[in-house]
């Protein structure tokens, strides 16, 4: 089948990690990377050591602390009595903006918290033989939501990273590429960048190993952010690269050709889906680029909630490009599902401001997730609009070359 948006679309029942990698495509070519080291980079990260932190019935989870701290880093630390508050996340909130309940979702008991983390561990260590054999439990248990302690485990097992550490040939590829000079007319842009990336988390909110020392692509930088505060760099780059090359490919490059192409797939889907939408939006010119890249590229993370941006994410990482285009739809369809609202935005100014604006329903994790699971949408029909896209697309610069 030819890949969606770069997914792979691969039949659950043969799934499995060690298959899809067995004859890996270099993605890692070593002339794509460049790690953007400041001037005076003490390589904090050349050195991670993993502190184990008990959970349940003697089992850990990694925790990664750097070895030392620049003497930078030292001079700013903060007595950890004097850091403001924040919510389970790592956001930093007023006390007023923190519900109760501490680290435990809301409406999830601790019993419950506790039940799902056992199930994952279990399946964790057992990867291949659910890759295999038990592919539908990992996406029911990826829907249900990955325990935030497991999460970046998880995420590096999903995407196929873990393999790439461990085993397969480019596992050394992160070491080459941290110790390569760093390309001086990036970094400026990229720092400018980093500073806008998630301010108010705990993680981005002062210059910490994690800050703008460790650079990223500019148009990449909240994908990384995310991954950063889920996992330690090394993992982070790898899951980085996975999503770029498999998930996501040709997003980010200098046409953005694929993101071009994806675009015209939602509105092929939005005709058959929601049609007075699709036609009101024909009508006001109103382009899917003029409000996908954001969504797309970034993974919802700066367009939802953070607890619905981490569900998202928990089962892009499983099923796909096809999660991005059912929350889409979703948005678009709730946004605009009756006569007011497409009678309250009678131009492309007003539409794309309400796209902005999303309904209050949809802030709810549980409203939205449950409706993006609702959606009738396989990837036969991905497939189907794809293929058709890029058939007129040829056809089109035939015609004009």
């Amino acid at each position: 089948m030819v890949p969606l948006g770069g997914f792979p679309i691969i039949e659950e029942e043969t799934h499995s990690e060690v298959n899809e990698y067995m004859q890996e495509e270099n993605i890692y070519d070593l002339d794509s990377f460049s790690i953007i080291n400041g001037p005076n980079d003490d390589n904090t990260f050349k050195s991670i050591k993993k502190v184990a932190t008990p959970l349940i019935n003697g089992k850990s989870l990694e925790n990664y602390i750097p070895d030392k701290m620049s003497e930078s880093d030292e001079k700013d630390s903060i007595n950890i009595s004097n850091l403001p508050p924040t919510d389970k996340h790592g956001f930093i909130r007023s006390e007023e903006e923190i519900p109760e309940g501490g680290p435990l979702t809301k409406h999830l008991s601790v019993e419950i918290v506790l039940r799902r983390e056992r199930k994952w561990i279990e399946m964790i260590e057992h990867w291949n033989d659910y890759m295999t054999g038990k592919f539908d439990i990992i996406k029911r248990r990826c829907r249900k939501g990955i325990p935030d302690s497991l999460r970046g485990r998880a995420w590096k097992h999903l995407c196929g990273a873990f393999f790439h550490m461990h085993i397969g040939k480019n596992k050394n590829v992160f070491d080459i590429v941290s110790q390569q000079p760093a390309d001086p007319k990036y970094i400026d842009e990229i720092k400018k960048d980093l500073d806008r990336q998630f301010p108010e988390h705990e993680l981005f909110s002062r210059q910490t190993p994690y800050g703008v020392k460790d650079g990223y692509c500019q148009a990449q930088a909240p994908i990384a952010a995310v991954l950063l505060m889920y996992m330690p760099l090394k993992e982070a780059f790898y899951c980085f690269v996975q999503i770029c090359h498999k998930y996501l490919p040709g997003y980010f490059t200098h046409d953005m050709e694929q993101i071009k192409i994806d675009g015209e797939v939602l509105k092929y889907i939005m005709k058959a889906k929601c049609p007075k939408v699709y036609f009101h939006m024909k009508k006001n010119l109103v382009e899917p680029s003029m409000y996908l890249i954001q969504w797309f590229m970034c993974i919802f993370c700066r367009t939802l909630p953070w607890p619905s941006v981490l569900r998202i994410w928990d089962m892009f990482f499983c099923e796909g490009v096809k999660v991005l285009f059912k929350v889409a739809l979703v948005i678009i369809s709730e946004t605009f599902g009756n006569k007011k609202a497409l009678d309250e935005c009678p131009d492309q100014g007003s539409i794309l401001i309400k796209l902005k604006e999303l309904p209050k329903e949809l802030l709810s994790e549980d409203v939205l997730i449950k409706k993006v699971l609702d959606i009738n949408l396989d990837e036969y029909d991905l497939e189907r609009a794809h293929y058709r896209i890029v058939k007129t697309r040829k056809l089109r610069s035939d015609t004009y070359t």
